[in-house]
């Protein structure tokens, strides 16, 4: 990050944990200066967030206007990213630009290109010819091999692998240790679950759980050579 550089003024949209988050990766790691916070009128119960004013969405470009302001759209999962894609499209609707963010502690090559309000934490490893679309959320530690692609609006949990050769459809959600073999096709709106092993192509809305541990009938106290 060039710290000599003008930082471009920005809006962030929200004032959960995820926008605290957002907050702090923009002012240490980004050229990006946060100005202020956004939220929809109903949802509006303080004045301030990290120190920074918070005003209703349905005014924001009259203080903060599109023409020398970008926007980061702060929000989880919920709905499937549907609740994520609609703030993006109403921000992009006012005629806010959609900043992203990318660590600079992430590994990606030359010719890799970001999408629009995407967020890739630390240690991700993006492997050459891969492909990310617009509005994903790569939380930290994850790898994404040559040559695949994860679609729009979606939401990559941490450690997770994405093998080579991968194409994730729009709006899934993939849960932390996952794992999804070379050359799978995984459709739109699926949620593969933590730990979850994906072998095979996974058609469009299917939920993948791998099973959970369960207690042994042996206490821990038993228990020999711990």
């Amino acid at each position: 990050m060039d710290k000599s550089a003008t930082p471009e003024q920005l809006v962030i949209f929200g004032t959960g944990p995820i926008a605290e988050l957002a907050w702090f990766y923009f002012t240490h790691d980004s050229r990006y200066e946060v100005v202020a916070f956004s939220v929809d009128r109903e949802y509006l119960v303080a004045q301030a967030f990290c120190g920074l004013p918070v005003v209703p969405f349905d005014e924001v470009e009259e203080r903060y206007p599109a023409a020398s302001h970008s926007m980061f759209i702060a929000l989880s999962y919920s709905g499937l990213n549907k609740l994520r894609q609609e703030k993006c499209e109403q921000a992009t609707a006012k005629g806010y630009l959609l900043a992203s963010y990318l660590s600079s502690k992430a590994t990606v090559w030359p010719g890799f290109v970001l999408g629009g309000n995407c967020f890739v934490l630390e240690d991700n490893t993006i492997q050459p010819f891969a492909t990310i679309g617009d509005n994903v959320t790569l939380w930290s530690g994850n790898h994404i091999g040559h040559h695949s692609t994860i679609e729009d609006h979606c939401f990559i949990a941490s450690h997770v692998v994405v093998s080579g050769g991968v194409v994730i459809g729009e709006r899934c959600f993939v849960g932390v240790n996952a794992t999804i073999r070379d050359h799978v096709n995984i459709g739109a709106r699926c949620v593969i679950g933590a730990g979850a092993l994906i072998n095979a192509d996974a058609e469009p809305d299917g939920v993948y759980s791998a099973p959970p541990a369960e207690r042994s009938r042996v206490p821990s106290h038993r228990l020999k050579r711990i």
